[in-house]
């Protein structure tokens, strides 16, 4: 919004066009949501407290979760209006890939919201029936993956980029489709299962996000992507400003969530957050690398996975409970450690991911 107002305003004072440049809009872009987050997060957590929308606690868990019963939830709606809001203000509307993950976003937010709704306000423990959310995940992926695939205007957009190898992309066609479906509905799950610990899936969150955005402005960069032998994806530069506002609504969001966590993100956030990153990763061709960089989000899937399925064929459990994080609780680890210690695997695995520009 304001690049046009910034293009206009060029031809009466030169300075406005610092605006036009990406980097620039990037900075402002993290600064924006950033500050949003803090200055809307107290006032909505008095509002909640007033609605008295509390998380309920599982007494099958860690007993050290007890205490968090009541603390308020959906602040989600607080990373959610950070990103959308900075969006706005400093990317390209014009651009279609912009359009496209403004639409997986707000999308996505809708059915977190009717999950918690039903969950914490009309106190419906099964909140959003399952095969009801996934299904409207399910309509929102397909939409975005077939409006990604019909607008496509070069062959590097269907194209599967695989790790360390310079010279295999091959066309995926209608099968780009499918994959996108599957990157979309299961990151955004596999984020909604690690937000179990306070911080615990905002900072890899964070971390994945702006690991995205250097992927996003190198394809965009007609030198950089040749220098670094990835596709030239000419739209692609302008998600590094939503990277950098997710990025900035996250650290804002974290301010509140850090342990002891003052308001939990709830599905409307960890549903909507997912989305974004699995569509972002999309949109790059970054669908690969998004597996090895969500690391910590792969594991605590695999953990249920792996923990339903034991249970189902053995009748014996893989862990002490399942996702991944409390099993490391039961344990004995105090909540701190278990969130610090998968903070600093996320950074492993998306220094990992970062790697792969080179070594190809």
């Amino acid at each position: 919004m304001l690049v046009w107002l910034a293009d206009y305003l060029t031809q009466f004072a030169s300075g406005f066009n610092v605006i036009s440049y990406l980097t620039m809009r990037a900075i402002l872009s993290v600064l924006t949501a950033l500050l949003i987050s803090l200055w809307m997060g107290p006032r909505l957590i008095r509002y909640l407290q007033r609605l008295q929308i509390g998380q309920s606690v599982r007494d099958d868990g860690p007993q050290s979760h007890l205490s968090k019963a009541g603390t308020p939830t959906m602040g989600g709606l607080l990373i959610i209006a950070a990103i959308v809001i900075s969006t706005l203000l400093w990317a390209d509307l014009s651009n279609r890939y912009v359009q496209v993950l403004l639409g997986v976003v707000l999308g996505f937010g809708l059915v977190g919201f009717v999950d918690d709704y039903r969950k914490v306000v009309q106190k419906n423990s099964r909140g959003l029936p399952a095969k009801w959310k996934y299904f409207w995940q399910s309509l929102i992926a397909t939409v975005a993956a077939v409006v990604l695939y019909a607008n496509a205007t070069v062959g590097a957009e269907t194209q599967l980029l695989v790790p360390f190898f310079k010279d295999v992309m091959p066309q995926l066609g209608l099968l780009y489709i499918l994959l996108a479906y599957f990157v979309v509905v299961g990151t955004s799950n596999a984020v909604n299962l690690t937000d179990g610990l306070d911080g615990l899936a905002i900072v890899p969150t964070i971390m994945v996000a702006g690991a995205l955005g250097i992927f996003a402005y190198a394809s965009g960069n007609t030198n950089f992507a040749e220098y670094l032998n990835i596709p030239h994806l000419p739209l692609s530069g302008e998600l590094l400003v939503v990277c950098m506002a997710i990025c900035g609504a996250g650290l804002g969001f974290l301010w509140f969530n850090t342990y002891p966590a003052q308001v939990f993100m709830g599905d409307v956030g960890s549903l909507t957050l997912g989305a974004a990153l699995g569509i972002i990763a999309v949109m790059v061709r970054q669908e690969l690398i998004l597996f090895i960089m969500g690391g910590v989000f792969v594991m605590e899937t695999l953990s249920v996975m792996l923990q339903v399925g034991s249970y189902k064929l053995r009748g014996k459990r893989v862990f002490r409970m399942a996702p991944i994080h409390h099993h490391y609780e039961l344990k004995g680890w105090p909540e701190p450690r278990v969130i610090v210690r998968f903070w600093i695997l996320s950074l492993v695995f998306v220094l990992i991911g970062l790697a792969t520009l080179k070594l190809r």
